[in-house]
Formats: C-alpha cells, sequence, structure tokens
C-alpha cells in the first residue's frame, strides 16, 4: 500500500494548491473587478456552496463510484476552476471557476480523509495534511512572484493549475491503485482492534437474509439528521467549525490585514502568509512524529497552546514584525484538523465512518464560511486591528469544545488506544 499512499500524498499537495491563492491575490483582484475588498467574504460563500455541499453527499457518492473515480474526476474539477479564473475578465467568471473548485474540492477532502483515517495510522493523517501544507505553502509564493510582475494574479492562478493538471494525469493512469486496495482492511483490524458491537453481527445477518429471499444485500443509507443524533457528532463538527473558521479568517483575510494595518506590498503580505502555510506544514510533519507517543488528544491540546502563543504575538503593537507570529499560529493549527478526522473512526466507528466525516466537514465549512463572511462586512466598516483578538477568542472556544467532545465520547477510549 506504500504507492498508494505516496498517491494520495501528492493529491493532497494539489488539494492545498488552490487554497491559499485567492488570499494572496484578492488585494489585487478586488480592484481588477472594481468590487468592494469585503465582497470576498460574498465571493467565498458563493464557493462553499460547492464545497460544503459534496462534502455532505461525499459518503453516498464514494460508496458508489469509490474512492479513486470520486477523487480524480474531482482533481480535474479544481484544475479547470483554476484555469477559468486564469482567464476571468469578470468576478462572474471568477466565481464560476471557484464554484468548479469547490466542487473538486469538497470531495477530494472527504474521500481522502476517510480513507486514510480507517485504513493508516494517526502520524500518516498528520504527514497526509504536512502534504496538503506543501500546496498551500506554494501557491502563496508562486502568486507573489507573479504579483511582482505587474500584479498579474491571473498569470499565478494560470501556472498553479498547469500543477494541477499534471497531478490529474498522475492519479488518471494510477487509478488501478485504488481499485486494487478500495476494499482491503482497516487499520483497527491491522491492529487488532474489535469491529463496533453488533455491527458485524448486523451485517451477516442481514447478508443471509437477503440470500434466503435471492436478492443481493443492500447497506443502509443513514440520513444527515439520524448520524448527527449519533453522541458526540454534534460537539465533534462545532469542534472542527471553530478550527475551520479561525484557518479561513486568515487564509481569506491575512494578506489584507496586513495590507491594511501594517502597511506592507500586495506581493510581501502574501509571502508573509506564506510563512503560516509553512508553519502549517511544519507543525504536521512534527505531530506525525509525536503522534507515536501522544494520541489524538494531546495533539489537539498541544495545538491549542502553541497557536494560542502566535497570536499573543500576532496581537503585538511592533509593526510588520508581529506578522512573524503567523509562523506559530500556523504551527499550532498543524495537528488540529488531521487529529479530529483521524479520530472519527475510533470515536463513532468505522461502519459510517465516511458519512460523519462529511457531515463533519460540510458543517465545519458552513460555520467556518459564516463567520469569515461576517468578519468581511464588520472588518469593511471598523478595520482588521480586531481580528487577532477574534482569533484568540476562537482558539480558547476551541479548547472548551474539544474537551467537552471527548468528554461526550469517552466510551471509544479503549479503542482509540489500540491504534500506536
Amino acid at each position: 500500500m506504500f504507492l498508494l499512499l505516496a498517491l494520495i500524498y501528492l493529491i493532497f499537495i494539489s488539494l492545498g494548491l488552490p487554497d491559499s491563492l485567492f488570499g494572496a491575490a484578492w488585494p489585487v483582484m478586488h480592484v481588477d473587478f472594481n468590487v468592494n475588498e469585503s465582497f470576498a467574504s460574498i465571493y467565498m460563500i458563493i464557493t462553499a456552496v460547492g464545497s460544503g455541499g459534496v462534502s455532505f453527499i461525499a459518503g453516498p457518492l464514494i460508496r458508489k463510484f469509490g474512492t479513486g473515480k470520486v477523487t480524480v474526476v474531482s482533481i480535474l474539477l479544481t484544475a479547470v476552476g483554476m484555469l477559468v479564473i486564469g482567464f476571468s475578465v469578470h468576478i462572474a467568471m471568477a466565481i464560476c471557476g471557484s464554484i468548479l473548485m469547490g466542487f473538486g474540492a469538497g470531495a477530494i477532502d472527504t474521500g481522502l480523509n476517510n480513507y486514510v483515517s480507517t485504513h493508516y495510522k494517526a502520524r500518516h493523517m498528520n504527514w497526509l495534511h504536512a502534504f496538503w501544507g506543501v500546496g498551500v505553502t506554494l501557491s502563496p509564493i508562486i502568486m507573489g512572484a507573479f504579483l511582482d510582475r505587474n500584479n498579474n494574479w491571473r498569470g499565478g492562478y494560470r501556472c498553479v493549475s498547469c500543477i494541477q493538471f499534471a497531478i490529474f494525469a498522475v492519479s488518471l493512469f494510477s487509478l488501478p491503485l485504488f481499485k486494487k486496495y478500495e476494499h482491503s482492511v482497516t487499520v483497527e483490524t491491522l491492529d487488532g482492534a474489535a469491529p463496533d458491537e453488533g455491527e458485524e453481527e448486523n451485517e451477516n445477518t442481514t447478508k443471509e437474509q437477503a440470500e434466503e429471499d435471492g436478492e443481493k444485500p443492500k447497506k443502509k443509507k443513514p440520513a444527515i439528521f439520524e448520524i448527527l443524533k449519533i453522541k458526540g457528532v454534534a460537539w465533534s463538527v462545532l469542534s472542527l467549525g471553530i478550527y475551520t473558521s479561525m484557518e479561513f479568517l486568515i487564509d481569506t483575510w491575512g494578506a489584507s490585514y496586513a495590507v491594511n494595518t501594517k502597511s506592507v506590498s500586495p506581493a510581501d503580505a502574501a509571502r508573509w502568509v506564506s510563512l503560516y502555510f509553512g508553519g502549517i506544514m511544519a507543525g504536521r510533519v512534527i505531530s506525525g512524529f509525536i503522534s507515536y507517543k501522544f494520541d489524538d488528544k494531546v495533539l489537539i491540546r498541544l495545538g491549542i497552546v502553541v497557536m494560542t502563543i502566535g497570536m499573543i504575538v500576532f496581537a503585538l503593537p511592533i509593526g510588520k514584525y508581529s506578522l512573524a507570529g503567523l509562523l506559530l499560529i500556523g504551527a499550532g493549527f498543524g495537528p488540529v484538523f488531521p487529529s479530529t478526522i483521524h479520530s472519527v473512526p475510533f470515536r463513532f466507528g468505522t461502519k459510517y465512518s465516511a458519512d460523519i466525516t462529511g457531515i463533519q466537514m460540510g458543517g465545519s465549512y458552513a460555520i467556518g464560511w459564516a463567520v469569515q463572511l461576517t468578519f468581511g462586512f464588520v472588518a469593511q466598516k471598523v478595520g482588521f486591528l480586531f481580528m487577532p483578538y477574534l482569533l484568540l477568542a476562537f482558539a480558547a472556544a476551541l479548547l472548551i469544545v474539544s474537551e467537552i467532545t471527548n468528554k461526550v465520547t469517552a466510551k471509544h477510549k479503549v479503542a482509540a488506544e489500540q491504534i500506536s
């Protein structure tokens, strides 16, 4: 399964590439399109309809078509979407391209996160998201280089689109790898953990009954609200939503904050933001090694401590040097998302892990987009100076909700401890 894991790492680079382009380009884009800077919030909300919507239905799509096919088509959508933006002459055309990107990103995110959480150990999940960090770190650097050339943000989008098409080609020719390992045993089985109580027996009974009736056994498809009733799922969605809100705030508004409050150029702002994404990448690489000794809950707590220190630096009145806090914020963000996703099968079982992962991500996107939409309009009225303090408040809320989630889902502690 090593080759498949390497392919998944490569695909996660492609997932990260589009995520930081918009925030780096927006200080120039909004001028070209003759729209207010706060319009970024509306732009991203429209885009979120694609990524969030697909995340909610990703579970059924993956069951029907398989992780491999869904992933390959999704990569193509993101590549085409970026190309459309790269040639856009009106904001409406750019929005259409972003919706395509959203469709692709939502399916990749859910499908591969679920696959890795059920087939690989915690360190692989952290390293997987470190490769996402490679993508989001490279994008602002690439965009910054094009912005230095007469603010050519369109060239930045076209360049990254070409990289995305190359990764699509590699994924397409590697599709047989997914088919080979799609139905292999999960990490719980590999490590000797017992399946969910009653799950195996119920499935066998269903199959036997179906065979007696001369029918093929059918998988029950749970409704979203039924899954949300599972103890701890709603808290887990809220926890990831709080984290996603912080990430979206910096992704979308980090460069604008630097330009408006620290008087740096758009190109330099893009480079400062790349420092933040580099911090995320480094945090996830380090977390992969730390996960040999500590479980997901401890990694999340450590991340919250580090991000809080970074936010304090970010709030200091020391001019542009306070932007160095972005590195620590990124490092603290590093383990939170992958650790939360990796804990899904151990908190709630593997049977509906794809559905729970999709709902968790779709719900967190909805929360994140709502927060950054509100922030955009408020910042347009009062300025960006309150951004570091808002981040600190969210960090405190994340700690509280994460601990509530741990307490509510404590019954799965034994299963989680068997993964080392």
